[in-house]
């Protein structure tokens, strides 16, 4: 006799198997190698290239004369210096970048700071927006790839961003790494194979004008580059990934910085899956928009190490269960998601995560995931839900 337990049970498993089975098909389309594709010529475009920056003094001049030098004369590079209490929009007028100053203490953030540029540049828009965050760097070739593929799809164009944690870092901060790699890399390469969008990463994204002049983009998220492209799909142009573009940065090397920067993306990500994700599915397959669905679906995976917690809590769940009442269903759908989900994790190791941990050390994932359940647990009870800048590791 089935029982209300077993079907609670069943249920859960089955509620997992989707995050777990898409997560597994974008996988397994990132493992084929792919040769560089090049850069297409387009028609010269008028570029904006748009770089929020907080407190940026440190790092800006350095950052700044980088990126110029992938820039042409007839480029713009406007510098938002928002909310700060530094030098850093005189740094930036000195190294030569268009500079506006945005103060409001009470909305704060990055999606504040784009939002305002763009309103700057309305008088005189250019045919393309970029965002470049103040402590990135841009591969050779970026530029360019990423606003010939915007002109020529007149989409969203999201490059590949990938953050290291140094040679010197400890475990926790090398599975972040690989994890971001998951994220940002490996499964945006199995939706783009597939012909399908991929979600906003907040940094090395280019703009057609008319979209970024059309959404709200102070959209007051924790996780607003995801809510962005949200936004964009309902207005009916998804983000193409670009993998031949690539963006950098590095993640802070302090434990305070680091977990600050996973609580505000962590927190927006699971906020937007509670609240929009299931909104954007419903509007998207009420309308059949493949690639709207897809964007759902992909929203709709947790954070790796979350969904590991939560794959091993009910297969545990249901092996128990099975112990004193056999039941066979919820193990069944449990195991299936369990041996999805570590497939996906040592594919992704095998292609693209050797140079960043040994296979030794990723069998160590469960402590990494224990450090996180009080970030999860303060989702439920505590969220956070105010913009709090990530502190850079030359700050005391």
């Amino acid at each position: 006799m089935v029982t209300l337990l077993e079907i609670l049970l069943s249920g859960f498993a089955l509620v997992l198997l989707v995050p777990v089975m898409v997560l597994f098909v974008e996988v397994l389309f990132a493992m084929p190698r792919s040769t560089e594709a090049a850069v297409q010529e387009a028609e010269h475009r008028r570029l904006t290239v748009v770089m929020p920056a907080h407190n940026e003094a440190s790092i800006i001049a350095s950052t700044l004369r980088s990126l110029l030098l992938h820039l042409t004369n007839s480029d713009r590079l406007v510098v938002v210096a928002d909310n700060c209490s530094d030098q850093t929009a005189a740094i930036a007028a000195a190294e030569g970048a268009e500079v506006i100053v945005r103060t409001d203490l009470n909305r704060r953030g990055k999606a504040y700071a784009v939002d305002f540029a763009v309103r700057h540049l309305e008088p005189d828009p250019p045919d393309i927006v970029m965002v470049i965050d103040a402590d990135c760097e841009v591969a050779t070739g970026s530029i360019e790839r990423l606003a010939g593929l915007c002109a020529r799809t007149a989409r969203p164009v999201q490059a590949l961003y990938l953050m290291h944690a140094g040679k010197n870092a400890g475990l926790k901060m090398r599975i972040a790494e690989f994890a971001l790699t998951v994220r940002n890399q490996i499964r945006p390469t199995g939706l783009h194979r597939l012909g399908l969008p991929c979600q906003l990463m907040g940094t090395g994204m280019a703009f057609p004008w008319s979209c970024i002049s059309l959404v709200r983009i102070a959209n007051g998220s924790m996780a607003e580059d995801y809510k962005l492209g949200i936004d964009l799909a309902r207005a009916g142009t998804t983000p193409l990934f670009c993998p031949e573009a690539l963006v950098t940065s590095h993640f802070p090397a302090s434990t305070e910085g680091a977990l600050g920067q996973r609580t505000r993306w962590e927190h927006g990500h699971l906020a937007l899956l509670v609240n929009d994700a299931p909104r954007l599915f419903l509007h998207s397959l009420a309308r059949l928009n493949v690639r709207s669905i897809a964007l759902a679906l992909d929203l709709c995976v947790p954070p790796l190490a979350l969904l590991t917690l939560q794959v091993v809590s009910i297969w545990s769940a249901s092996i128990l269960f099975y112990a004193f009442t056999t039941a066979r269903i919820p193990l069944g759908m449990a195991t299936i998601a369990a041996v999805l989900l570590a497939l996906s994790v040592l594919l992704s190791w095998g292609r693209y995560g050797r140079r960043i941990i040994s296979l030794g050390n990723l069998a160590l994932v469960i402590l990494y995931i224990l450090w996180k359940i009080p970030l999860y647990a303060r989702f439920l009870v505590a969220r956070q839900r105010v913009w709090l800048r990530t502190r850079r590791d030359d700050e005391r």
